[in-house]
């Protein structure tokens, strides 16, 4: 695949703080330095994308109108032209799917509907999940010691103490 290079967001624990199966937007809280760190992805010509887990969806926890609500207020705090898209997958881990990370079905989807390069692309989360989902796509990862990252240890191209310093690695890549 010939294209644009993206950078691929984990949403909870990554971009916002981690709330477990949040369903009301007033959860919703933009950690420290990501408008700004997608500000300067975009002017460094890449392509953004969040890319979510939602199982409280197929699990019954949350509806699909209050994960768009959350959705919404995300995309409020971090800026939402800093953002190209959002892919997110309801099914519980229980279900059968290739779109549920760390399957790279989102990723891949992405990467057709936008002609990306993900050899020149890098996956951004805080979970083994994330990390396996960037490394089947053919992305480069960097592991954010936000959210869960903060205690646990995962094979990345990088690890780095947030999503901003993430962004500062990879400009400088």
């Amino acid at each position: 695949m010939s294209g644009r290079r993206a950078v691929f967001f984990d949403r909870d624990g990554t971009l916002i703080e981690e709330v477990h199966y949040c369903a009301d937007p007033a959860l919703v809280k933009t950690l420290p330095g990501v408008p700004d760190a997608l500000r300067r992805l975009k002017d460094a010509g890449f392509l953004v994308f969040v890319i979510t887990n939602q199982s409280g969806i197929g699990r019954g926890l949350m509806t699909e109108a209050q994960y768009r609500a959350v959705e919404a207020e995300m995309l409020r705090q971090t800026g939402a032209r800093l953002i190209d898209g959002v892919y997110f997958c309801p099914d519980s881990p229980e279900a059968a799917s290739s779109r549920r990370k760390p399957e790279p079905g989102m990723v891949l989807e992405a990467a057709a509907e936008h002609a990306i390069d993900l050899t020149r692309s890098f996956f951004v989360g805080d979970q083994a999940a994330d990390m396996e989902c960037g490394r089947r796509a053919g992305t480069r990862t960097i592991l954010v010691r936000t959210g869960y990252g903060a205690s646990q240890d995962y094979d990345a191209d990088f690890i780095a103490a947030d999503a901003a310093a993430a962004v500062d690695w990879l400009l400088g890549a």
